[in-house]
């Protein structure tokens, strides 16, 4: 149907160039070669594979671990006029054998299916029966014990190799540190495939990290002051902060839905679906949210706990933007988000080398969160890659970090733990160091000790900075048999007998009053012509029921706003417009562009 890869990028997706490996990857695919392919969120993955599935005789089948993802790129691709189907737990036996069925008469281009469901051998027995192009492993850091994304499904599709072994294979991630690449090659035997590691760097997220203050207004001033009626997603630590802050939002005239696995699977479907459907709306979730949502628009991914690791979090942040379009990941965490992940991993049963590994993860993230410098060449060192200047878009670069000689105030803080017995938590050593004369302080004579009031150069938020930061630098620790005790740590000691200073960062004063622009992806001028075409945009997505950005994605919109096509054929040199695409909406949003031309004159 299509004699070459370039062909079909521009008749069928719309788009006249390949980015970054795009095009070597899918050449060496379409070759018949086996591909590990890491490539960053909104870097273009799926292409990757569709076109070589579809190029190549047979069907492409994509083994995909979540129903909602598989969905978003059937319902895609349907919309392109591929003949695309998933099989899936939750559709009627019915529908699963028709789907079957069509397989087995050659009417499918391309399949989708979970990795349980590929297993089974009824569906490898039909496999077996059709002719494959390629299979694709997508999210395939799923193979990795040590990851965040961990399903055990995953370490059986070695089978594939043996089952099938003239039918090329690609595996993909977003998210890999060295160790889970490593596993990935030996767990899906992927020794011989060529590796395309691409930069992990996504320049269009601003990083942002802020002390915990007063988090629920913090999170309402940022969303009302820079987002608007944007898609957004916020991360909590647990059930019931989902639950109460997505009430409070909503009250605070946030459309906001929670999400989390405590929930109905019809509630979260029904939350999920509108989340995808409607634009503006924000996501209040566990991280049982996300993996696999395929939304573009989503201007910006807010943490207001401390994820447990750079792989979770770069893998969340992720989320924004990836339709390259500018988008914010915003951090608040304070002291008890570092006590309370300590103690959980201190408790917890699990095995002492994965303990040890995921404490090593947790610094590392505690790292990212209190560093001075850019933050992105932090995070994109934790996978590897050298970034030789500061990036310029996030909090570090915008507005620099005031340091301090914190050597006398973190001795102070120090002491203040090993005088008072290493039992006690942060709220008492700093009534401790301020000479506050409270009843436990009283009661446990801790008014007699050399360190009571001599501290009273900082105010007790900056006390708690102080701790936090001697706890992200591993100089204290959180005592497991004490609750939110605090202990010293062998670290310590060097600064403890002056042979040792330290930098501490000067935390910045959160005002809830500070304006910040509204961030909106087109000029003022253009918004009303924005909105039109969102508006055309969204009634097509509610007539098909699929979400809007199944039609076209904003990049899309902004694409035909800068290019202002009065007919076919140059509406189909705008980026995401292809044939079956143009045929079908191209009149109409001609029609939209041209209303508004009329209105200007």
């Amino acid at each position: 149907m299509y004699d070459s890869p370039q062909t079909l990028l521009l008749n069928l997706f719309g788009y006249e160039q390949f980015r970054g490996q795009q095009a070597a990857i899918i050449n060496h695919l379409v070759d018949g070669g086996d591909a590990l392919v890491l490539m960053p969120t909104g870097g273009g993955k799926s292409l990757c594979f569709q076109i070589p599935a579809l190029i190549r005789p047979g069907m492409g089948v994509v083994i995909s671990p979540l129903i909602a993802l598989m969905q978003d790129q059937v319902m895609a691709l349907q919309q392109l006029g591929v003949k695309a189907q998933t099989l899936h737990s939750a559709m009627d036996w019915q529908t699963q054998q028709h789907i079957e069925q069509q397989a087995l008469n050659g009417e499918l281009q391309m399949l989708y299916v979970s990795p349980e469901r590929l297993l089974s051998q009824r569906c490898l027995d039909m496999l077996k029966a059709v002719p494959i192009s390629l299979f694709a492993i997508d999210e395939a850091h799923c193979v990795s014990q040590w990851g965040h994304d961990f399903r055990p499904e995953y370490l059986q599709l070695d089978c594939l190799q043996q089952s099938f072994p003239k039918v090329p294979r690609v595996a993909l991630t977003a998210t890999a540190d060295g160790p889970t690449q490593a596993e990935m090659v030996k767990r899906l035997h992927l020794q011989q495939a060529q590796q395309f590691i691409s930069s992990f760097d996504r320049p269009n997220i601003r990083y942002r990290v802020l002390q915990k203050q007063k988090g629920k207004q913090q999170l309402l001033h940022f969303i009302q002051s820079q987002h608007q009626d944007s898609a957004g997603i916020v991360y909590c630590g647990s059930r019931k902060k989902v639950d109460e802050l997505a009430h409070w939002l909503s009250q605070s005239g946030v459309t906001a839905l929670p999400y989390h696995a405590g929930m109905s699977a019809d509630h979260r479907n029904q939350n999920q679906t509108r989340f995808l459907q409607e634009d503006g709306l924000v996501m209040v979730a566990t991280i049982a949210f996300g993996m696999g949502i395929d939304k573009p628009n989503v201007r910006f991914v807010a943490h207001t706990d401390l994820p447990k690791s750079i792989e979770s979090y770069y893998q969340e942040t992720g989320r924004a933007g990836r339709d390259g379009l500018p988008a914010d990941a915003w951090m608040i965490y304070g002291l008890q988000d570092v006590v309370w992940l300590r103690q959980r991993l201190l408790e917890s049963e699990m095995d002492e080398a994965i303990k040890r590994s995921e404490q090593g993860k947790l610094d590392a993230m505690l790292g990212l969160c209190e560093v001075t410098s850019c933050r992105r060449q932090v995070l994109l060192a934790y996978f590897g890659e050298n970034l030789k200047d500061a990036c310029g878009n996030c909090d570090n670069c915008l507005e620099p970090v005031a340091t301090f000689d914190g050597t006398e105030v973190a001795r102070k803080a120090l002491s203040c733990v090993y005088r008072s017995g290493q039992r006690f938590g942060v709220s008492h050593l700093v009534d401790i160091l301020l000479g506050k004369p409270t009843d436990k302080i009283k009661q446990a004579s801790h008014d007699k000790l050399s360190t009571f009031a001599i501290g009273q150069e900082l105010d007790q938020k900056q006390w708690r900075s102080v701790f936090r930061q001697l706890l992200a630098q591993g100089m204290i620790a959180s005592d497991p048999t004490v609750y939110g005790g605090i202990k010293l740590m062998p670290q310590c000691r060097p600064l403890l007998k002056g042979e040792q200073s330290i930098q501490l960062r000067l935390d910045r004063k959160v005002s809830s009053k500070a304006g910040k622009k509204q961030r909106t992806p087109v000029a003022a001028e253009d918004l009303g012509l924005w909105q039109s075409l969102r508006d055309q945009r969204m009634a097509l997505a509610q007539e098909q029921s699929v979400p809007p950005y199944v039609i076209f994605s904003d990049a899309t919109l902004l694409a035909m706003i800068e290019m202002k096509p009065i007919n076919l054929a140059q509406m189909s040199h705008v980026p995401g417009v292809g044939e079956k695409k143009l045929d079908r909406y191209g009149d109409t949003f001609l029609g939209v562009l041209a209303e508004h031309e009329r209105a200007l004159a």
